[in-house]
């Protein structure tokens, strides 16, 4: 096997590690690292990498890789695999999406090693983690106040990201392009093939999409031979199959005022349906917000106020039947949270 170094560290087959990889120093001189935890086989296979938090406010993907490093049955065949709960770490400690120079991390990258904060950050992430690995899951939510159903959102046009996304197992996939500057979009031009899972809401924690999550990732590493498959002899659990959009648009606010929802995620409407009525303070309605065409909301705002313009209902829209996605979306529902308590 190929030796492996991270932050400086040699890490050997056979050997489970936690770095510290050193970012860069404040200027309070207190240095800010970035937390890393390696699992190698002793024999030879793929390296994924398993990230979170590239938006500091998105918190459920570091709770999905607690519960994964957590697991006793998580055993590692072959090959390596390379857990990040934090990369923005700056904007964790503050509770925001950003870094500390206000700069989006996820369209700051490749960076480099003398640029801007989060240009160094990007820099340092990629080339120590992204460009080790032949594999990664970069895990997100919605943005403050902003609800999205679980769901992959990848190069479907690839013949083999297609294939991981599928077997993630969530009811929705969602083909979308490469942004410029995103951590993506590096990652595949650096050869690496990678899924990015959305889901729940920024500073909450969403049982349903960590669980989700938490299975999604397994079924991979499962897929990869890097983790023993699960037998599925429970005929209780069902499969679910995932459908692609290649399309989705927001509907947006066409005034400002007080929001009531008529519509959830995960609904499936039919162009011209009624999502959410608009109105003042003193129960005046001003305006109403239709569907502009079928399909299945994957992303809505919480907040009931809105400013004129606001994104509030993201709906993908599929060619397949929209009945059976709505029943896979249940189907993951009943699965992952059957009596709706904790039991991870």
């Amino acid at each position: 096997m190929e030796e492996l170094i991270i932050g400086g560290h040699s890490i050997s087959p056979g050997k489970t590690v936690q770095i510290e990889m050193p970012v860069v120093r404040l200027y309070t001189d207190t240095d800010i690292s970035m937390p890393v935890h390696v699992i190698r086989s002793k024999i030879d296979g793929p390296t994924i990498f398993i990230s979170a938090a590239v938006h500091g406010d998105e918190l459920n993907g570091i709770e999905i890789i607690r519960r994964l490093i957590k697991q006793k049955s998580l055993r590692i065949l072959k090959g390596t695999v390379i857990f990040v709960p934090m990369v923005n770490v700056y904007g964790v400690l503050n509770q925001s999406r950003y870094m500390p120079d206000r700069r989006d991390l996820n369209r700051c990258f490749p960076g480099s090693t003398k640029g801007s904060l989060a240009g160094i950050v990007a820099n340092k992430f990629l080339s120590e983690i992204v460009k080790n690995c032949e594999y990664g899951i970069d895990l997100h939510t919605g943005a403050i106040h902003r609800s999205n159903l679980p769901q992959i959102r990848a190069n479907l046009k690839d013949q083999e990201t297609r294939e991981l996304a599928e077997v993630f197992g969530v009811p929705v996939l969602l083909n979308s392009n490469l942004r410029d500057g995103s951590l993506r979009e590096s990652a595949v031009q650096s050869g690496t093939k990678i899924l990015l899972y959305e889901a729940g809401q920024a500073l909450r924690f969403d049982e349903l999409s960590i669980r989700a999550g938490i299975r999604g990732i397994q079924n991979v590493l499962a897929h990869l031979g890097i983790i023993k498959k699960k037998k599925r002899g429970d005929s209780r659990k069902l499969k679910v199959s995932p459908f692609i959009a290649n399309t989705s648009s927001w509907s947006r606010a066409n005034a400002s005022g007080i929001v009531n929802n008529l519509k959830n995620l995960g609904d499936k409407v039919q162009k011209g349906d009624l999502l959410a009525k608009i109105g003042s303070p003193f129960g005046e309605i001003f305006d109403s917000i239709h569907a502009s065409k079928s399909g299945i909301i994957i992303g809505k705002q919480n907040i009931p106020l809105v400013q004129e313009g606001d994104a509030m209902f993201h709906i993908a829209y599929f060619s397949e039947e929209d009945e059976e996605i709505i029943e896979n979306i249940e189907i993951m529902q009943d699965d992952l949270l059957p009596d709706e308590k904790s039991d991870s």
